[in-house]
């Protein structure tokens, strides 16, 4: 390959214009790419992949679409979940022998709910730099069109398609005081709000984003057992970000209700076991619940 060769493989195509990238030193790129919209590709992107060596991609069909339009000529090589232990000692010697890996997904950000750190992980255990070039995300896009908090958020992925698991994975996660985020199917989208409104509260907020970044973007808004019934009938299309609001704080229990509850609770156990069932129920301070029931047993009104 002659130099004009080369560097006419770096190069990228804004509309008409062909714009050269600078070369990149040697390390794993973790890319990312537009969810949707393929005008949503950042500057740094197109340049990282124009002067890739090889770009590891999980469908070399999706990625090409994405390399046609900016006329990226780079090599793209099949990397997925099915195949990562057999493509990965390819991509290792691409970095052992001094060149540039971009590892790229179908849409948005490598990891983020796929199997991509193992990689990140191998690369690192062999002394080579990973740069994260930052972009496109279902995750970010939708939160911030959600209208719910964001200060406190905890991204779930996928739930289980079993319905035990979902409904034991939902009440590990239904007390976090954050908004939970999750990617769904959109043919599981209306068994999935319902069974959400049944162990995480019919009446906690939530959003659902689909087809973000696209023509027919939307989000609908409501509670979970509102969006439960929206999404009941026949199956939407398009990629589908579930967006579920923090739990509500419950109200704090009065002097004269903690009172009452100690008294019952008294009537049947003793003080230790009176105190815990109580400070379980409303949420109190156990040592505060107990030193009042031994007050209580001591005036002699339990």
């Amino acid at each position: 390959m002659t130099a004009d060769d080369h560097q006419t493989t770096r190069r990228y195509f804004l509309g008409e214009h062909a714009l050269s990238a600078p070369a990149l030193e040697s390390a794993l790129y973790i890319v990312s790419t537009p969810i949707g919209n393929l005008r949503d590709i950042t500057i740094r992107a197109l340049e990282t992949l124009a002067a890739a060596d090889v770009i590891a991609c999980e469908d070399t069909r999706v990625t090409g679409i994405l390399t046609q339009r900016y006329g990226l000529k780079a090599r793209l090589l099949p990397y997925h979940e099915h195949n990562a232990d057999k493509q990965r000692p390819k991509l290792m010697a691409v970095l052992a022998e001094g060149g540039a890996v971009a590892l790229v997904s179908d849409a948005g950000t490598p990891l983020v709910s796929d199997p991509g750190y193992r990689l990140v992980r191998d690369v690192v255990a062999e002394g080579y730099k990973v740069v994260p070039i930052p972009g496109a995300s279902a995750l970010l896009a939708g939160l911030v069109g959600a209208g719910l908090p964001s200060d406190t958020v905890c991204f779930a992925g996928f739930l289980s398609q079993k319905d035990g698991q979902k409904r034991s994975r939902l009440n590990e996660l239904k007390s976090i005081v954050g908004t939970l985020v999750f990617y769904e199917s959109p043919r599981r989208l209306g068994a999935t709000l319902a069974v959400m409104a049944e162990e995480l509260g019919a009446d906690r907020e939530a959003s659902v984003a689909r087809e973000l970044t696209k023509r027919f973007e939307t989000f609908e808004r409501g509670t979970l057992s509102e969006l439960a019934e929206v999404f009941s009938g026949e199956a939407p299309k398009g990629e589908i970000v579930i967006l579920v609001g923090p739990p509500g704080q419950a109200e704090e229990a009065s002097a004269d209700d903690i009172d009452t509850l100690l008294r019952q609770a008294l009537a049947d156990m003793p003080v230790s076991a009176a105190a815990k069932s109580v400070a379980k129920e409303i949420g109190g301070d156990r040592n505060e619940i107990y030193k009042r029931a031994l007050e209580l047993k001591a005036q002699g009104e339990a």
